[in-house]
């Protein structure tokens, strides 16, 4: 990014201008198309048989499909929702899940509003609207999640190989978690020329 005397501020916005948000409905699609990867059949022929075969509950259909033909993880989930339904709150669409993650916390909103505008105007970025936050996805994987975190703050979590130094944090996680480093945002005005390098240096490392 270049330098500039005085930081580039992105207007406070929603990414639908430039980008539709995605919801969990492109997870739900994800886990079809495992299921059908997997065993060669659809979520149609596992609901069908499964109903055949007399399950009743979530905990029967896993113990089935798992024993009885080796499909476990997201690819059971494709089955389960179709049969026993969907968690309210994945029916709802982008601007209800935004909305929801910041009712109590307004004062936020605009922080959370300055990164999707860089996010929704970037190529090759995919918004993923969550319950609880947001994540930003490049065509290979996801690179950020944006959460509110604290009462007065906003974090930019970051899967990003670069010393943690200044602004960016390091964050103890799990050993598995390749979420290492971390954005603590307060204000839109902090939604700069540096974060908005840091983003773009996460997107190109996870291309």
């Amino acid at each position: 990014m270049p330098n500039t005397a005085q930081p580039h501020q992105p207007e406070a916005q929603s990414p639908g201008p430039h980008k539709e948000a995605g919801t969990w409905q492109s997870m739900v699609d994800n886990n079809k198309a495992l299921l059908l990867r997997k065993t060669g059949k659809d979520t149609a022929h596992w609901v069908e048989q499964a109903r055949a075969a007399g399950i009743r509950s979530d905990r029967e259909l896993r113990d089935w499909m798992r024993d009885g033909f080796g499909v476990t993880g997201y690819a059971q989930y494709a089955v389960s929702w179709e049969m026993f339904g969907y968690p309210e709150f994945m029916l709802r669409d982008a601007d209800e899940l935004m909305d929801g993650q910041y009712a109590n916390h307004p004062h936020l909103r605009p922080v959370a509003d300055a990164v999707l505008a860089w996010a929704s105007s970037t190529e090759g970025v995919q918004i993923q609207m969550r319950k609880g936050y947001v994540s930003l996805h490049s065509p290979r994987r996801k690179f950020a999640q944006v959460t509110r975190s604290t009462n007065s703050a906003v974090d930019v979590a970051l899967r990003l190989d670069t010393p943690a130094e200044g602004r960016l944090e390091k964050v103890r996680t799990r050993p598995d978690d390749p979420f290492t480093r971390r954005v603590r945002l307060a204000s839109p005005e902090q939604v700069d020329d540096e974060l908005l390098g840091i983003l773009a240096t996460a997107l190109d490392q996870n291309t």
